[in-house]
């Protein structure tokens, strides 16, 4: 039972994570390969809005949730627009030197030492008993609940709403999108927004469960392969690539070795590339050189 509730617990993290990656890659076709430090900057986010909303806990969530939105937005607006209509390794690099730039931002505002956002809000993260034989906390139950509340939003979003309708026409053909009067910066400023936002969660999440720091980076770099596994422009391959990386990892720590934790996903990833390089619900035609 105690497997099982890791596993769940670890599918929920890439899969909160890597919905961030699919959702900027189904609209704008772009890799955001900062997906992993705007995730951390979320988390510092919440450390630093603790500390400014002292006595106000709800506050400041809900100061860090909008914090994070906003920085997508700006990311976008800053640097991702300038990159419509280039080839996609230039905005692909962009990400990357995004990634390292915000990566040595926040080492020099917040240093290197480990922060805990739990005790600042003035929360604990109490231990919960499901069944006779496993406990969960009480961070990686609202993981659980978070990435459910996510997924389910995110779905209902992109299929009962205008704007989501209107993201996904922008990610199938944004030519005709486009002359079809609907604003593509709009709509892929507003992708952005969300991606990081559901990336800020995960990291505000993971850093009250296990602490802040700066190598919170590498949870970020191994949702990929989940993302990618499930397929880039499907977010239900996320869920279940998520699940697939979970699984084997969790299994790696308890019967092999803990030590090989790290390299399972990216094993799996380098595997699904051979064998369906466009995951198990991408688009074969768009996804064949991934």
């Amino acid at each position: 039972m105690q497997l099982a509730v890791n596993i769940a617990v670890l599918a929920s993290i890439y899969a909160l994570i890597s919905c961030g990656y699919v959702l900027i890659y189904r609209v704008s076709r772009v890799l955001s390969l900062a997906h992993g430090e705007l995730m951390m900057l979320g988390a510092y986010g919440l450390y630093a809005t603790a500390s400014l909303f002292s006595g106000q806990p709800l506050v400041a969530v809900a100061a860090a949730l909008a914090l994070s939105l906003l920085v997508g937005v700006l990311v976008y607006v800053a640097l991702m627009w300038r990159m419509t209509g280039e080839s996609v390794l230039a905005a692909v690099l962009a990400t990357i030197a995004l990634g390292i730039l915000l990566r040595g931002a926040m080492i020099l505002m917040f240093g290197t030492q480990t922060r805990h956002p739990l005790e600042e809000l003035g929360w604990t993260n109490a231990s919960i008993e499901v069944g006779d034989d496993a406990r969960i906390s009480g961070v990686g139950l609202a993981l659980v609940l978070a990435t459910t509340v996510c997924y389910g939003l995110l779905f209902a979003f992109l299929r009962m709403t205008r704007w989501g309708i209107r993201m996904r026409a922008a990610g199938q053909n944004p030519l005709l999108a486009a002359q079809r009067g609907i604003g593509l910066h709009v709509i892929y400023a507003l992708a952005w927004g969300l991606a990081t936002l559901t990336g800020g969660l995960a990291g505000m999440l993971i850093a009250s469960d296990a602490g802040l720091e700066s190598t919170m980076v590498v949870i970020g770099l191994k949702a990929f392969p989940a993302a990618l596994v499930g397929g880039l422009d499907s977010l239900a391959g996320a869920l279940l690539g998520s699940l697939v990386i979970a699984t084997a990892e969790v299994l790696m720590v308890y019967y092999v070795d803990p030590l090989l934790s790290d390299v399972v996903p990216f094993f799996i990833l380098l595997a699904m590339l051979v064998v369906r390089p466009w995951g198990f619900f991408g688009s074969r035609e768009e996804l064949d050189r991934v």
